[in-house]
């Protein structure tokens, strides 16, 4: 853990990803931080004890440089640091949508790159981050990607073609979550309860749920069934689950954030 490692743009995700490596170990010395605002910047370092760079000096002397980044400035960022950034220098991407290809373009070549979608549960080290490898990325660094990003959370390699549907899937399914204990505290309103007990009921039968999936090894269907009993309550909400499409409009809203992943690797902003 002695290379230097540089977040730039330092935002939700970057602060968490760099609080979770300094609990995983990392030596505040040892990380530079990159910010728009000047205050920000001194905000992480009398936070977090790091250093406040520029996005040059980062490229120049940093061994891992971490983009964190929106999708749209990235292409602004890569502008100004490659006339900076030799090619032994590792770039970690975490930008939905953008590819590894992006990034060789622009910068010398053979820079390895490594493809990185995290998610906003890296804010309670309980990230899922889904790894990819460009062209010119080795197994030593992937492995460095993982040492990284497992201090917030669980890693995954996958193929870089499979990372539209994990954006899908992971990069924004924290949301759906939110939105379903949305709808569920405005039923329990609806059916009598106060919103604060409707809130802890759902949260903690979420959390116990996908402690059981996590931990069971039991497939979801047999966990539903479980709580299934004939002609019981549960069955008869299962039932209009289907009778108003739930299930088939999941799968309509992860295919839209697939192809919407895929529209803003093409560059499409609206």
């Amino acid at each position: 853990m002695s290379q230097k490692v540089a977040v730039l743009g330092t935002g939700k995700i970057g602060e968490a990803l760099l609080s979770g490596m300094i609990r995983a170990g990392w030596a505040p010395a040892d990380l530079l931080v990159t910010a728009r605002r000047p205050e920000r910047a001194e905000e992480l370092r009398a936070r977090y004890g790091v250093t406040p760079v520029s996005n040059t000096e980062a490229a120049k002397t940093a061994d891992t440089l971490i983009l964190t980044v929106k999708p749209q400035d990235m292409g602004t960022l890569l502008d100004e640091l490659a006339p900076h950034v030799p090619a032994d220098r590792l770039i970690i991407s975490g930008a939905a949508g953008i590819p590894t290809s992006f990034f060789e373009e622009r910068l010398a070549a053979g820079t390895p790159v490594v493809r990185v979608m995290t998610n906003t549960p890296a804010l309670v080290d309980e990230a899922m981050s889904v790894i990819s490898a460009g062209s010119h990325a080795t197994e030593q660094h992937l492995a460095h990607a993982e040492e990284i990003f497992g201090g917030v959370g669980k890693t995954l390699r996958v193929p870089e073609s499979q990372q539209d549907a994990c954006t899908a899937l992971s990069g924004s399914g924290p949301a759906y979550f939110f939105y379903l204990v949305e709808a569920m505290t405005d039923a329990g309103i609806l059916l009598g309860l106060p919103r604060d007990k409707a809130h802890d009921l759902i949260v903690q039968s979420a959390i116990g749920a996908a402690v059981m999936l996590r931990d069971s090894g039991e497939h979801p269907v047999r966990l539903r069934e479980n709580v299934t009993s004939p002609a019981g309550t549960t069955i008869n909400a299962i039932r209009e689950l289907e009778n108003h499409g739930v299930r088939a409009a999941l799968i309509a809203a992860l295919e839209a954030a697939r192809d919407r992943s895929r529209e803003l690797a093409s560059g499409k902003k609206d």
